[in-house]
């Protein structure tokens, strides 16, 4: 017990300051590059002496960043695409193999390539990957310890999220919520430490400064709330519509230009040209989302044209293929729609109003916790970095209000419909998503009874008697499997007869790829003794009996328990 404690906290912390000084030192690179690409509004401001330059920049950065990013992506990821958070779920939930080293460094050199040349893409969804990149190499070592990966990848993602925020508390509930969607001790305790050493090294030893920061005293007003609650569900509609665009996006592109690796420099020259006009739009915009918050920093003509191009340019670019997450954009576009919404309000409805600052923080948070599908993590950031209790209570009912409406529309979040669309999915819950992740393959018997067709009825019916069997499979010379019989449909069969002649043809069959749960699915009313599992060419490989299959669902939900409810 003193040896698990003692190493898992051991672990938790070394992966904990690998992934805070690694997401630091990511998020200082994109700064330099966007300064000395003249892609931050600073740089832009210094160069306002040179037009030509800063327009050139503005058309040829984003282009040429996106070609450099098309080439990463085709021939240094072996995954052909940028590795993101639903692949850190998919690393914590599954046992199988995860993306490489290699992978993972291309993958975060092609995020800040994004970033850094404007793309509008989000630096938190690399991040994430970045901390469970750490956190999965932890998971390889020999500590002995149990359920030693999906931990090690919580705490590196844990140390991320603390770190980029300056949240601690949210980077240990994100890590729950979205990467190992359970709560248990032994699991808590590690990525509380890492959370805490993320936090302790952002803000203790490099003092990083805080997303944002607001004045704001309280809720003036109790019919305010209703308004709040209206803001989350036009939310809920906005991330609908950034998931049906994000879907056409990537469609789009796929049937419009053959060549993956040019995807993204079509994208790159899209937003060049709309940044020409719209400079607000390019990178990760954390200047203009620190002016929203600002009354009359923007009209709202302009809050509009904004939030819709931004909403556009970030689909195209996640759909085109660039490298980068959607958290950040959510949370501009969020904060803009919210400050949009403060200031069209009182046009609409004339009564007293408690300011701009709590609709624009509402906005934020309801759209970005139904993207990311964290509810409770974005509440928790709006209280760390403001320490605001009135303004987190305000948040909190547009983001309830948002996320009721966004689960029906979208479900829990945009990792998920990702993972869905790999066969991975967790709308049912993580039982049905496991099982169907384990192959029925694992529990196959190659203890059975063969035959060939032009067996004789008595031959088959003996053999099945002296080795206790029901069944017989018959395979031809090459191991294909023809049929099955059934001793209880031979018994009164005339000795002499072909044994292939009363071969049954229709019956249930597993292959190499069948699931747990398809197997499961498979077995409903099935009568028999076993079910064969044949290769993709029909060769018989071996059989897979009823308790197999019992036993494989029972084996793996009571791993999932053990892991949920353990203690230490």
């Amino acid at each position: 017990m003193a040896y698990q404690i003692g190493v898992v906290t051991v672990m938790a912390i070394a992966v904990g300051t690998a992934g805070s000084l690694a997401a630091i030192g990511f998020v200082e690179a994109v700064h330099y590059l966007n300064d000395r690409l003249l892609i931050s509004p600073y740089a832009r401001v210094q160069a306002d002496n040179q037009p030509g330059l800063v327009a050139a920049a503005t058309l040829l950065v984003p282009a040429l960043g996106g070609l450099l990013v098309g080439l990463v992506v085709q021939f240094l990821i072996r995954e052909r695409r940028g590795l993101a958070p639903p692949d850190a779920i998919l690393a914590a939930q599954t046992p199988g193999p995860t993306p490489g080293l290699g992978s993972g460094l291309a993958s975060t050199l092609a995020a800040l390539i994004s970033l850094g040349s404007g793309a509008s893409v989000g630096q938190y969804g690399p991040l994430v990957y970045l901390g469970a990149l750490f956190g999965n190499l932890a998971g390889r070592l020999r500590l002995n310890l149990r359920h030693q990966r999906s931990i090690a990848i919580a705490c590196g993602v844990a140390a991320a999220i603390s770190t980029a925020f300056n949240a601690p508390i949210a980077g240990l509930v994100f890590a729950h919520e979205v990467i190992l969607r359970h709560y248990s001790l032994r699991a808590f305790a590690p990525v509380t430490v890492a959370a805490a050493t993320g936090y302790i090294i952002a803000n203790v030893i490099f003092d990083r400064p805080v997303l944002f920061l607001v004045d704001f005293t309280r809720v003036e007003h109790s019919y305010e709330f209703l308004l709040f609650a209206l803001e989350g569900i036009l939310c809920a509609g906005l991330a609908w519509l950034f998931v049906v665009l994000l879907k056409y996006s990537t469609h789009a592109g796929r049937r419009c230009i053959a060549l993956p690796w040019a995807r993204p420099a079509v994208a790159g020259l899209v937003v060049g040209i709309v940044a020409l006009w719209l400079p607000e739009i390019l990178g990760i915009g954390q200047e203009t989302l620190r002016f929203a918050t600002i009354r009359d920093a923007f009209g709202i003509g302009e809050l509009a044209l904004i939030v819709t191009a931004k909403l556009a340019l970030t689909a195209l670019c996640v759909g085109f293929g660039f490298v980068g997450g959607v958290f950040s954009p959510a949370l501009l576009i969020g904060i803009l729609f919210g400050a949009l919404y403060g200031m069209v309000l009182p046009h609409l409805v004339p009564v007293p109003y408690s300011g701009l600052v709590v609709y624009a923080i509402c906005g934020m948070m309801a759209l970005a916790s139904s993207v990311i599908g964290a509810p409770l993590t974005t509440i928790l950031i709006v209280f760390e970095l403001t320490r605001n209790y009135d303004l987190t209570i305000a948040a909190m009912v547009s983001v309830v209000f948002a996320n009721v409406i966004s689960y029906r529309a979208i479900g829990r979040s945009l990792f998920d419909l990702d993972l869905r669309d790999r066969g991975f999915d967790l709308s049912l819950g993580r039982d049905k998503a496991i099982l169907g992740s384990r192959l029925i393959r694992d529990y196959l018997s190659t203890i059975y009874t063969t035959a060939r067709g032009s067996h004789t009825v008595e031959a088959v019916r003996k053999r099945l008697v002296d080795e206790h069997r029901a069944e017989a499979m018959i395979v031809d010379e090459k191991g294909v499997l023809r049929g099955i019989v059934r001793l209880q449909g031979i018994l009164d069969s005339p000795e002499g007869t072909p044994i292939d002649q009363l071969a049954i043809r229709a019956y249930t069959l597993f292959d190499e790829h069948t699931s747990v749960w398809q197997s499961m699915e498979l077995l409903r009313g099935f009568l028999g003794e076993a079910v064969p599992l044949v290769s993709e060419d029909g060769k018989l490989l071996g059989v897979v009996p009823e308790e197999a299959v019992i036993r494989a669902y029972l084996e793996i939900v009571h791993e999932l328990r053990e892991e949920e409810n353990e203690a230490a």
